[in-house]
């Protein structure tokens, strides 16, 4: 298996653990109890538990192109350095932008900067596949 499609597992698995992370943190906020319950009429999510929501919901929507861009280049037989330095600043990008997303750290512009990161890794893997289709 290549380094890119490893990168990739561990990508989608670190989309697996957002929820335990969110639902934790609403437990405190609403009580287990209410989370264990049918959920009509709980409050909003707050704090580290509304972060966390919005950093899983931007982790999964990155994760769609990463994930089409990877495998691609993979039925193409397509793995270089370009398509690994790609995804490891994908996962790089990604892991920073969760963690601080879910921190609610702000300083300097990171979570941005840690997105753009990512896209670049996106864009990095996708010029390779536009090269070999040229």
């Amino acid at each position: 298996m290549t380094l890119e499609l490893w990168i990739l597992v561990i990508c989608t698995v670190l989309g697996l653990f957002f929820p335990f992370f969110y639902n934790w943190h609403y437990g405190q906020q609403v009580g287990g109890k209410a989370l264990a319950g049918n959920r009509d009429g709980l409050p909003e999510r707050r704090g580290a538990a509304a972060r966390g929501l919005r950093a899983h919901q931007n982790h999964l929507e990155n994760l769609l192109p990463f994930a089409i861009v990877i495998l691609v280049a993979r039925i193409a037989g397509m793995s270089n350095f370009v398509t690994e330095l790609g995804a490891m600043l994908f996962l790089i990008g990604r892991l920073t932008h969760s963690i601080t997303y879910c921190a609610g750290i702000s300083v300097a512009g990171i979570r941005p900067i840690a997105y753009f990161v990512g896209l670049v890794g996106i864009l990095c893997v996708a010029s390779q596949l536009l090269h070999f289709l040229a």
